[in-house]
């Protein structure tokens, strides 16, 4: 079998072991070894890939092409570049560390277990993916357990929430489907046979009246679940009343199908239309780097401080995507990678904290560090990395980010990179103050001088997550080069 249909087949034999399991142990035991092994994989892939590269210079390598629909020339099409390679690794990485997170879950282990992994070959099947018909599958895949991981373990009104979050990326589905159908019907502007295939209509030259018509469908269709501002509701609450694995996967994995799939998809399908509405999305995605961070100043849950911080950030991935240049690019794709996993680690940590203290509330909270000092110093490292500082992945990708987006001489393009820029600034006082509260002075509650100490799956779930952090920020470079090599192809319809 081929090195990336093992990317669907292990997590899809994990569920189907998962059926047969009887109780939480062998619940867990089955959902970490297919975890574990989905994690050696990703990393055997990441060798195998720059062997490979060395010696093939294909747009994409390790491709599968396999008829599915032959009467509307739908194939099982897959193959991966240096991007998707990372966000693979990425994904393996939080769901071991959601696994190991979700260690003591009681409630209906086995089918938890289970949804979380049909969340993820959706996951798997969306980034390897090179035929639109099957990406679109996947999509759908990966969003709908979201629905039951919400609705049946979230807390709070979880069932508005988990519908809220359905409707909302059902109807960007919608409209997502809308732009793949008219990308398939003008993949013959040359001459040729319909096609979903992305590598193919990469070739055709579609006419730019229908690029500037399906870009703007293509993009919201995708962005919706990268936050696009202002279909960003659905995420806030979506995380508010999730159970804590299932945030991780959500912020961490699943909003990253947005940015890649309109790198992927609208910007490398339709460049003229990309170049035409560019202008138009950069508005709405540096209001939302703005909106979220300011938004977040003004809570005092959590959940929804990481939440709408989420929106901020992700919103800077969009705009980096708009940019339409190799540095930004670059920036955007480290940006999805240090967000999933930072975005990761604080809603493990937010986790932690909630379950010895019963409260998000930032107000009602202080004096941490005294009593969980592990999780407290933790907590501090990932807000540091957050708000861009050096040694820290943050800080590598947002300096691409606005590097690249300040090379446009237009002084449009100059005047949101500086909008955008100056969200760090909120992003420090909105982290500084929750550090502040909740971690530093007295401890407010009695209550909490007796809180129970990190436990071991906890401490692997958290290092899981802290050390790819720190190593992005100290030795960028390997990662850099594997995204950039794989970037020209975009650039070839924008300039």
């Amino acid at each position: 079998m081929d090195i990336l249909s093992l990317f669907i087949v292990v997590p899809a034999l994990t569920v189907l072991i998962l059926i047969f399991t009887k109780n939480l142990k062998q619940s867990r035991i089955v959902a970490l070894a297919g975890s574990l092994v989905q994690l050696g994989m990703a990393i055997n892939l990441i060798f195998s890939y720059i062997q490979e590269r060395a010696m093939n210079d294909a747009i994409m390598v390790f491709t599968k092409d396999v008829v599915w629909f032959k009467n509307f020339n739908i194939h099982y099409n897959i193959g991966v570049d240096g991007i998707s390679v990372a966000l693979l690794l990425l994904t393996a990485i939080i769901v071991l560390a959601g696994v190991f997170i979700s260690w003591k879950m009681e409630d209906l282990p086995k089918e938890f277990f289970i949804s979380l992994i049909v969340l993820s070959i959706g996951v798997y099947g969306f980034f390897i993916s090179i035929d639109l018909f099957t990406m679109f599958v996947f999509f759908e895949i990966a969003v709908i357990p979201m629905y039951l991981l919400i609705g049946i373990w979230g807390t709070g009104p979880r069932e508005f929430s988990a519908m809220k979050l359905t409707l909302m990326l059902m109807g960007a589905s919608a409209i997502l489907l809308v732009g793949i159908l008219g990308i398939y019907f003008n993949s013959d502007a040359d001459g040729g046979a319909l096609t979903f295939n992305i590598l193919e209509i990469a070739k055709v030259n579609i006419p730019s009246d229908v690029q500037r018509l399906f870009f703007p469908i293509t993009f919201i269709g995708f962005a919706v679940i990268g936050a696009l501002f202002p279909f960003h509701t659905w995420s806030p609450d979506g995380h508010a009343s999730a159970p804590t694995a299932v945030s991780m996967l959500h912020a961490g994995v699943l909003m990253k199908l947005g940015g890649y799939g309109v790198f992927r998809v609208a910007i490398f399908l339709l460049p003229e239309g990309a170049l035409h509405w560019s202008w138009f999305f950069i508005i709405l995605s540096a209001f939302g780097v703005i909106y979220g961070a300011f938004a977040a100043i003004k809570q005092t849950d959590l959940k929804y401080i990481n939440a709408y911080s989420s929106v901020s950030h992700l919103g800077l991935v969009l705009f980096a995507l708009l940019m339409l240049n190799k540095t930004a690019w670059n920036g955007a794709i480290l940006q999805s990678l240090s967000h999933g996993l930072m975005t990761a680690l604080f809603f493990a940590l937010i986790g932690m904290i909630y379950g010895r203290t019963h409260t998000r509330d930032v107000t009602k909270l202080g004096g941490l560090l005294k009593v969980i000092p592990f999780i407290s110093a933790v907590y501090v490292i990932a807000g540091l990395a957050s708000l861009g500082l050096p040694g820290f992945s943050g800080f590598v990708a947002e300096m691409n980010i606005f590097v690249g987006a300040f090379q446009n001489d237009d002084i449009f393009y100059r005047v949101a990179t500086i909008l955008a820029v100056s969200a760090i600034v909120v992003t420090a006082v909105y982290i500084l103050r929750v550090v502040g509260v909740m971690l530093m002075g007295p401890v407010k509650n009695e209550a909490y001088l007796n809180l129970e100490k990190v436990r071991w799956y906890e401490k692997i779930g958290i290092v899981l997550l802290l050390l790819p952090i720190i190593a992005i920020g100290v030795a960028p470079l390997w990662l850099s080069e594997l995204i950039l090599k794989s970037l020209d192809p975009f650039l070839r319809g924008v300039l």
